[in-house]
């Protein structure tokens, strides 16, 4: 599995704060940006995977929700996740 509770932690613990902070936008941001980059990888390798594309951009949408709504309230913090994660826009 490519996704452990130890992978979870390290996630929310570099971009959340503490491991146990699994609410804050920024680790839930970077969370969703590790499913992100796994799926593309997946979809490389079986492009007529369906089910996944589905899920792949229904994850896309949650990010950017979350960036939007991190946009309003701190543009500072946004900018730096963007640099961090390598996101575009």
């Amino acid at each position: 599995m490519y996704l452990t509770k130890e992978v979870k932690a390290e996630i929310f613990k570099k971009y959340g704060g503490k491991a146990e902070n699994t609410g804050s936008t920024e680790g839930q941001i970077a969370l969703f940006t590790h499913r992100i980059n796994h799926l593309t990888g997946h979809l490389k390798k079986n492009h007529k995977d369906f089910n996944t594309e589905r899920s792949l951009v229904k994850l896309v949408g949650k990010r950017r929700s979350l960036l939007d709504y991190m946009i309003k309230n701190d543009i500072v913090k946004y900018r730096e996740l963007i640099k961090e994660l390598n996101i575009r826009k």
